[in-house]
């Protein structure tokens, strides 16, 4: 079973830039992608039949935004993490017969730091609702999360101790996720590799030189260990500041 990931940056952007295309070349069972920054109706994907799609849109226009399409048919969908929440179309979870999908664009602390105060309670909300799924059935959890764990995870730590995405902070609520039970796949298979990094900075010559940071992700609950395959960070797609990750993993649709 392949599962891919990718934060678009802009969905609208994205496939003039090659999305069609790489997303019929990777024939995946399912694909998320973050940050589509659109409203229902301004765009039209043509994914074939065998896919179907879903959408959680931002209120606020050209903004954050998840959608998910799979060829696997879920027993149920659910948008965001409760009711209340600030609508800003970050999460969509599909439960299947053996577990669940949850596909996730962590909110940004942004430059200033003024937010965060959000995205830290902001995510001991999004642990509480993962450990309630993980309860019921093993997790699947992709997206942007929006940190670098660890400093072999970006390419200058040292200069960016106090910076978004690198925080003590968020850096924190990253290691408590895992050590709640789930697993950094691409760390599982490749726990020393240097220079795998999922997003650059647009500035100049930052991609040629690869100054990145690794903050798309493929997370699993620990019980599914056994049926890890590969992790892989497709770094040679262009078309976003991100670029797609990938995750095979034995097929789990059956009885566990």
């Amino acid at each position: 079973m392949k599962l891919v990931s990718w934060n678009v940056n802009g969905l609208r952007a994205c496939v003039t830039k090659g999305f069609n295309d790489y997303f019929e070349e990777m024939d995946a069972d399912i694909f998320c992608v973050q940050e589509t920054k659109l409203q229902e109706g301004q765009i039209n994907l043509e994914l074939g039949e065998k896919y179907t799609q879903y959408w959680n849109y931002a209120v606020k226009k050209g903004y954050s935004g998840t959608a998910i399409f799979t060829r696997i048919k879920p027993l149920s969908v659910r948008y965001g993490l409760e009711e209340d929440e600030e609508p800003e179309g970050r999460i969509i979870t599909l439960e299947f017969d053996t577990f669940y999908l949850v596909n996730v664009y962590t909110p940004n602390a942004k430059r200033d730091l003024t937010r965060l105060p959000y995205r830290l309670e902001w995510e001991d909300r999004f642990l509480s609702y993962l450990q309630q799924l993980d309860d019921q059935k093993p997790v699947i959890i992709c997206g942007d999360l929006n940190v670098a764990h660890q400093e072999i995870d970006l390419k200058n730590p040292k200069s960016n101790l106090t910076n978004s995405g690198f925080t003590p902070e968020e850096r924190n609520k990253m290691t408590r996720l895992l050590d709640a039970g789930f697993i950094d796949t691409f760390r599982y298979f490749y726990p020393e590799q240097t220079d795998a990094y999922s997003w650059w900075s647009y500035m100049a010559k930052v991609r040629e030189r690869n100054i990145g940071w690794r903050i798309d992700y493929f997370l699993v609950s620990s019980r599914l260990n056994p049926f890890l395959l590969d992790a892989q960070i497709d770094c040679k797609i262009m078309g976003s500041d991100h670029c797609p990750i990938i995750l095979n993993i034995e097929d789990i649709t059956a009885e566990l």
